[in-house]
C-alpha cells in the first residue's frame, strides 16, 4: 500500500510504501486518532523496515493508494 502525505508550507510530499498486507481500515483509524491531536506524531514503518515520523500538526493531507504493482510506466497513445 502506498501512502502519500502532504506537509503544510511545502510543495513536497512524503511517500511511504507499506507492506501489501497492511490493514487499510486499521491504518485509517490510527491516522484519525493521531490527527485528532496536534501534539501527536504519526509513525509509519515502510516495506524496508524504516520508521518515518510525521508530526500531526504539519500534515496537510494523507492519500492512501494501491501498491506500485498496479502503476503503469511509460507512455500510451
Amino acid at each position: 500500500m502506498d501512502v502519500r502525505i502532504g506537509v503544510i508550507h511545502t510543495m513536497k510530499e512524503i511517500e511511504v510504501e507499506l507492506d501489501n498486507d497492511t490493514d487499510r481500515d486499521a491504518l485509517k483509524q490510527r491516522i484519525d486518532e493521531v490527527l485528532a491531536d496536534d501534539d501527536r506524531t504519526l509513525w509509519l514503518t515502510d516495506k524496508s523496515g524504516r520508521e518515518i515520523a510525521i508530526p500531526s500538526a504539519r500534515v496537510a493531507y494523507i492519500e492512501l493508494g494501491k501498491s506500485d504493482v498496479d502503476r503503469r510506466i511509460g507512455f500510451s497513445a
